[in-house]
């Protein structure tokens, strides 16, 4: 749980931009961070959000690895170019966003990364916020060896009307696929995913007995957590922070 430390152990972490091998064997950038020590440490993976691969995707890592994980967030922005966050994210709009292959293929690639390192416990999950959560959703239905998952207000999941009506698929169609168990973290008044988007993805994981635990929250809507914008909500971020935590120490350690 949130600071439910030992001041009488020795502590220290590392966090380090490092380089890994990501889609089609392309060299991307990540940012690692990880606690120092014998080990062994589960994996984590971050996948940024939409926001870019900002500092709260590198604040995020170090508070995860404070707590015992060692987590890689790639840069699965990078082919759209280089400068601030804010920059290259508007960049990747303008494209029309980063591919969904591409990004599972970053991602394949950063679980790779994880299992190599000496101090692996042989164990890894994933984590996503927003556009990161839709990404961490198709993981776990798409990519092998993932042990949990995370996927913080991901939107995008349950199909769009537009969507029915042109017959393209949606991830909640990959949920027969999924793999691992899946944690969801929604604010009841979010616009994307709505309320009515997590009813209808909840009902096909019960559906196909698949195993989930769904936390939603009254007065909040999307990004719980972003406590550098007006969404952030402190009691609600606390609390669903300590039960993320909490799901991945059972799944992970």
């Amino acid at each position: 749980m949130w600071n439910d430390l030992n001041t009488a152990k020795y502590e220290a972490m590392l966090a380090e931009t490092v380089r890994i091998q990501g889609h089609g064997g392309e060299l991307i950038n990540a940012y690692y961070a990880r606690p120092l020590g014998e080990g062994p440490f589960p994996g984590l993976l971050l996948i940024p959000h939409m926001p870019g691969w900002d500092e709260f995707c590198r604040e995020s890592a170090r508070r995860f690895a404070q707590h015992g994980y060692r987590v890689l967030c790639p840069n699965i922005f990078q082919r759209f170019g280089e400068g601030t966050p804010s920059e290259v994210s508007m960049k990747a709009r303008e494209a029309g966003g980063a591919q969904d292959e591409t990004v599972m293929g970053d991602c394949d690639g950063a679980l790779n990364f994880l299992r190599s390192q000496p101090t692996a416990n042989g164990k890894v999950g994933v984590i996503g916020m927003c556009s990161g959560g839709r990404h961490t959703f198709l993981a776990a239905c798409t990519l092998e060896g993932i042990d949990a998952a995370v996927d913080c207000w991901g939107g995008g999941v349950t199909h769009k009307p537009e969507d029915a009506e042109s017959g393209k698929s949606a991830p909640i169609d990959l949920v027969a696929k999924l793999s691992c168990p899946l944690m969801g973290i929604f604010g009841n008044e979010d616009f994307s995913p709505t309320s009515a988007d997590v009813d209808t993805l909840e009902a096909v994981l019960k559906d196909l007995g698949k195993e989930y635990e769904f936390h939603r929250y009254d007065g909040a809507g999307h990004g719980i957590w972003y406590y550098d914008k007006p969404m952030y909500r402190q009691e609600q971020a606390m609390d669903s922070f300590n039960k993320c935590l909490d799901f991945l120490d059972r799944h992970l350690k």
